[in-house]
């Protein structure tokens, strides 16, 4: 049954369209009559005096040992500061961020106020060092995010983010790029929620303050999937172009109708379930959305979001080897869809109705929009895009009608500065610093011989304009932005942070095969052969192998040790450990059925078999680390006493378990269990490897405090799992710690609390990182394992 249409989408887009028409036509004719170049030459002549210095001789022979590179993100803050530069390149930063994202005019006092304000609060955090600051983790890591999120109240919004995040990662097929989706769904969810934090402004209490900031995290993650679910993956080559269209219908029937029509079509085995997926995320974010908006502001809303679509569509279908197209159709969707795209934001957070914004967002739009085809322009030839560069090039020759874009790139920031920002001199000063950057950044990335060929095509109507452009991008200094400073940081850390994962998975798989190879012992035709059959019955169980892989890694790659000297230790660890295991799994302990996938030892053998097996394979231990011949004496003396102690610490902690059995514990009692339980397993994979490399007092005690958190926030993830997980990928049942009583983080804080619990202990072992002096990298993938793993 057909849903009636909420919206008119041929009345709605006509009128964005007529609206964008006359825009472009007023650009069109300072094109076509040049009268831009006076006025901005005017303005860059004003510009210039803070842009082109004359340095001192003095200052020549000394300023090139102090420019730091702006790549090295954390080296060029202490070279802006340090030079004194950091002031104002926060400010024109800031100030550039309020007028693209927040259409905000500059010459308000208000503003300038909030810019203020921003700008001590950002110059705060980039310059204290680390131990002096609130929040010490790096900016936009999960880390620093919870952080925040704690000074907020909306530690669950977070986490709930994160965890969809990672779901869009996991999620996107092979030929979309995980990290730019990721990226571009933080940059919307940060937008919206700068627009709220305005609507908001100081004075709200923190309650309400806290809902509404929930609500925009979960609002930006809901439109900004629109990027990585409609956007990228129509301009992929993932689908094909019969299930594009059927994809495309889909949308337009949602945003026409305000309904999402149930998935139908045919679809290729290889993306029924991308599909699937997507279409239910997609469902889950448009209602949210759709259930925030108000009764008399909902109809605008489908409106917007249409022709931001719409205006998208009719840019993807052009083909870029039609020579046709009209300087209209070239640049009316691009008007459309550059300024729609932020008009929605305030839209969606149902902020009110602000003349200012809207007028000031559709101007700006085209100037973002041209800068960036500029920027991508051979990548977008290269892929048959049709952007007003890549037409240009390519039918410049051929059509004497066709305008430069980018003698109209200038004529819309001449037309900002004023028109839309009426001659203010702040305004004037951002948008030209924006410019010209951006030509020295395309310059540096391309290199001086294609800029010079790209100008010379682009600029070759305007030789004398073009030469005050080109002055201006040799020699201006304090042009750049921090926004982008932080972009490139951000893509560097994914890209390290992905390959980093890789390379971790990689060498934990290849540490958990060699580690397995170790593990069995020798079959032995006496009285004992039962019990060796038994534990290796155990040992040779599906098991993560989490602490040897940890001693080895530790031992070998950090602190140098020999690998064939610390085999003994690696499978006196997992002895230990699969001891441990055993004597849990007892009828009179917990009474496990199932573990590593298989049946437990006593159910296998018996209850008398498994608990000899405990004790063989506890005595095992011992004899193994006796066997670390290598070392110092009274090294490995120190090493036994240290386990000896740590195995009676255990058995404390289990027998905390056992008589807290059908007993309500308070948090502080279940925090200490856990730590004897779990924690102390975790904490003898990082020390004794310490102790075998004779690290000092104050490295052991930094990885104990270490491991203290570590070993938490994995036993709460294990009690979350028992939950929420999969019987099929945790290898044994869930619902057990319910069905015997057992009091867990879950069961004392419930799902949400027991989270915000595993995330603080996450934030408190990444910060203690920072104490230990030695590459920790591997120790921060162990961590972000522990805490997203499925099993």
């Amino acid at each position: 049954m057909n849903k009636a249409l909420l919206i008119n989408e041929d009345t709605c887009y006509a009128m964005a369209e007529q609206k964008a028409r006359e825009y472009f036509q007023s650009l069109y004719q300072q094109v076509k009559q040049k009268n831009y170049i006076p006025t901005l030459t005017s303005d860059i002549q004003s510009w210039k005096h803070n842009h082109i210095h004359h340095h001192s001789l003095f200052s020549f022979f000394s300023r090139g040992k102090s420019k730091a590179d702006p790549r090295d993100y954390h080296n060029y803050i202490k070279y802006l500061d340090y030079t004194g530069k950091l002031d104002n390149y926060l400010d024109r930063s800031i100030s550039y961020i309020f007028m693209r994202d927040l259409g905000k005019a500059l010459d308000s006092k208000e503003t300038q106020a909030r810019i203020d304000s921003v700008v001590n609060s950002l110059k705060n955090n980039l310059t204290q060092p680390k131990e002096n600051r609130e929040n010490k983790n790096e900016i936009f890591s999960m880390a620093w995010l919870y952080r925040w999120a704690q000074q907020e109240s909306i530690e669950s919004a977070i986490i709930w983010m994160i965890n969809k995040l990672k779901v869009v990662s996991n999620h996107l097929p092979e030929g979309m790029d995980a990290n730019h989706a990721q990226r571009k769904l933080i940059k919307i969810i940060a937008g919206v929620v700068m627009h709220e934090i305005e609507e908001m402004g100081d004075k709200i209490p923190s309650e309400e303050r806290a809902r509404r900031l929930d609500r925009a995290i979960r609002i930006g993650y809901a439109y900004g999937l629109t990027y990585p679910y409609i956007d990228d993956l129509l301009d992929s080559k993932v689908l094909s172009e019969k299930e594009k269209k059927q994809y495309s219908n889909l949308i337009r029937t949602t945003l026409t109708t305000g309904a999402v029509p149930n998935l139908a079509g045919e679809w290729d085995d290889k993306n029924i379930a991308l599909i699937t997926f997507i279409h239910s995320e997609l469902r889950e974010g448009f209602e949210y959305i759709k259930a925030q908006q108000q009764p008399e502001t909902i109809k605008s809303f489908f409106e917007q979001s249409y022709v931001f679509f719409h205006s998208q569509e009719v840019d993807r279908e052009k083909d870029l080897s039609n020579g046709s197209y009209t300087n209209e159709e070239l640049y009316i969707p691009v008007i459309l869809k550059s300024s729609s795209s932020r008009l929605i934001v305030r839209s969606v957070i149902n902020a009110v109705e602000d003349e200012g914004f809207d007028n000031r967002t559709f101007f700006y739009g085209i100037y973002n929009q041209l800068a960036d085809d500029f920027a991508d322009m051979f990548d977008d030839l290269q892929n048959g895009a049709v952007t007003p560069y890549t037409y240009y090039l390519k039918y410049h020759d051929k059509r004497d009608d066709l305008i430069n874009p980018f003698e109209l790139y200038w004529s819309v920031i001449s037309n900002l500065i004023h028109s839309v920002y009426h001659s203010d001199k702040k305004a004037c000063e951002v948008i030209l610093d924006r410019a010209i950057n951006g030509l020295k950044r395309y310059k540096e990335r391309m290199g001086v011989k294609e800029y010079n060929e790209v100008m010379e095509l682009f600029s070759s109507g305007n030789p004398n304009f073009n030469t005050i452009i080109q002055k201006m991008a040799a020699k201006a200094d304090d042009v750049d932005f921090f926004d982008k400073l932080l972009r490139d940081h951000m893509i560097t850390n994914m890209k390290n942070e992905r390959k980093e994962q890789e390379e971790f998975s990689d060498l934990i798989e290849n540490v958990r095969n060699q580690i397995n190879h170790l593990l069995p012992i020798p079959k032995d035709d006496t009285l004992n052969g039962p019990i060796v059959e038994a534990a290796n019955y155990s040992l040779k169980g599906d098991g993560k192998r989490l602490r040897p892989i940890i001693t080895w890694i530790m031992g070998i790659q950090e602190y140098g040790l020999d690998q064939s000297a610390i085999v003994p230790l690696i499978k006196s660890l997992e002895y230990m450990h699969t001891a441990s295991l055993i004597f849990d799994d007892l009828p009179s302990q917990d009474n496990a059925a199932i573990r590593r996938g298989r049946p437990t030892l006593h159910m296998v053998y018996d209850s008398a078999i498994a608990e000899l097996t405990g004790l063989y394979l506890t005595q095992k231990a011992i004899e193994e680390q006796a066997s670390l011949e290598k070392f110092n004496s009274k090294t490995v003396l120190s090493l036994v006493k240290y386990s000896s102690r740590l195995t009676e610490e255990m058995c404390k902690g289990q027998a905390m378990d056992l008589k807290s059995k059908g007993k309500v514990l308070t948090l502080e009692d279940l925090n200490t269990m856990c730590f004897y339980k779990t924690g102390l397993g975790f904490e003898a994979s990082l020390i004794m490897p310490a102790i075998l490399a004779e690290a000092k007092p104050s490295e052991i005690d930094a990885l104990k405090k270490f491991a203290y958190h570590v070993g938490i926030a994995f036993q709460i993830k294990d009690d979350l799992l028992d939950v929420e997980g999969d019987l099929d990928i945790l290898g044994k049942p869930v619902g057990k710690d319910e069905e015997n009583n057992n009091s867990t983080f879950v069961s004392i804080l419930g799902i949400d609390g027991a989270k915000k619990a595993m995330w603080e202990h996450y934030c408190d072992a990444l910060e203690t990182l920072q104490e230990i002096p030695r590459n920790t990298t591997f120790l921060k993938h162990i961590l972000n394992y522990i805490v997203h793993r499925d099993h």
